[in-house]
């Protein structure tokens, strides 16, 4: 049996990887999470393969003492200061996650871990200078505290690899939506606002355009790449490649709900609001050989999720 830690466990993907892998007999499954936007009400309960440890991934002696009990085969490290917002409000606290990355680095390499998947961002490309985002090809415009933070992750796992031989795997998410997402994302906060019939507010005149992708598609490539010795020592960008505008989201999202809610439109955000995303989605669509859920088709199933309407009405 393979034991699995993953950080930052009990939040949206997170949660979500951590029931897709205990779906597996051959998974055995720790989460560490300070709950601090994570939830446990996210996580099976009373799961005899799965561990809960509330603990801060950016505190060495919290982490070493997890590491060093439990001698992980695998490690997730999706733990971070997320939200366009919370970031921006928190700069000195997102570069704290650099001491948590570069930590369990180091446990990992000590511990014989086999391999590290690190959740990186779309956030890395910056303003994109070329569409759609190649893993490859695209530069790289880091500007915001996040998206450095996740750079510079990155920049650790390629020289953990070159120097000591450990193999990793590096994810870049873009817009993963899904039943166990709060209402910091863009998604989620306009679906709880037209279910409510609230105006659906957006920064600036909405132009900016996104790309999502359902929970499902994310979790099933990054376990099929586990499983599969997938892009070993490589990156990969999880998303989907067909392109909404934020104004036309908003639209579709009323439609869908039959909501009678408003659209109301604020200045726009000084910094971290792209205008542009859209990733090149060819490795993951490698992994998974098939198309991606729809955007519709999505939303509809967050509606018939009973998890996400007991949250959205909360």
């Amino acid at each position: 049996m393979s034991r699995i830690i993953v950080t930052g466990g009990a939040g949206n993907i997170g949660s979500a990887l951590t029931k897709s892998l205990l779906e597996k007999p051959e998974y055995e499954v720790t989460v560490v999470d300070n709950l601090t936007t994570g939830n446990l009400n996210k996580l099976p309960q009373n799961h005899p393969r799965l561990k809960f440890i509330k603990a801060d991934v950016n505190d060495n002696s919290e982490l070493s003492d997890i590491m060093l009990a439990n001698r992980f085969d695998y490690v997730f490290h999706y733990a971070a200061m997320v939200g366009v917002k919370r970031t921006q409000e928190n700069p000195v606290g997102v570069l704290k996650d650099i001491d948590g990355i570069k930590h369990l680095l180091n446990l990992s390499k000590n511990t014989s871990v086999k391999r590290f998947f690190f959740s990186s961002s779309s956030e890395v490309y910056g303003e994109p200078v070329s569409i759609p985002q190649h893993e490859e090809t695209t530069p790289l415009n880091s500007r915001v505290p996040y998206a450095v933070v996740k750079n510079v992750g990155e920049a650790f796992c390629r020289s953990f690899h070159q120097e000591y031989g450990l193999d990793y795997t590096i994810f870049r998410f873009f817009n993963t939506y899904g039943p166990g997402q709060t209402a910091d994302f863009v998604m989620t906060k306009f679906i709880k606002l037209a279910l409510s019939n609230e105006p659906l507010t957006i920064y600036g005149d909405g132009s900016q355009t996104r790309t999502f992708c359902y929970v499902e598609d994310n979790i099933e490539a990054t376990i099929k790449a586990l499983k599969n010795d997938l892009f070993i020592n490589d990156v990969v960008n999880i998303g989907g490649s067909k392109i909404i505008t934020i104004l036309d989201l908003a639209k579709l999202i009323i439609d869908v709900t039959g909501s009678k809610s408003q659209i109301e439109h604020l200045p726009p955000l000084k910094e971290g609001d792209m205008t542009r995303r859209q990733p090149d989605n060819s490795k993951m669509k490698q992994i998974l050989n098939r198309d991606l859920i729809g955007l519709e088709e999505g939303i509809q199933l967050l509606l018939k999720d009973e998890s996400f309407r007991s949250y959205i009405n909360a």
